[in-house]
């Protein structure tokens, strides 16, 4: 179980400083982060760890993480976000 020292460090790392992104992230983050699985919130914060253009690319459907474990989160978020769009 994450601390809650770690859950803030979590959250000011999905704001990237790029609207796009920070559209798709934070709100992933404030309305799932917490009911995902461990392994689930484990490939959310390697997902942290890419780079802002892959990111950008991933969210906008153009192309996929060659990680399955990454592009498993993608989806999710993917997902959670074209929902909250609908």
């Amino acid at each position: 179980m994450l601390s809650e020292n770690e859950i803030k460090r979590i959250y000011w790392a999905c704001r990237r400083g790029m609207l796009e992104l920070d559209l798709v992230m934070v709100p992933f983050y404030e309305q799932r982060f917490r009911e995902l699985s461990e392994v689930d919130q484990q490939r959310f914060v390697k997902l942290l760890e890419c780079e802002d253009t892959e990111l950008f690319q991933w969210f906008l459907g153009k192309g996929s993480p060659e990680d399955p474990e990454l592009a498993s989160i993608v989806n999710d978020i993917n997902a959670f976000s074209k929902a909250a769009k609908a």
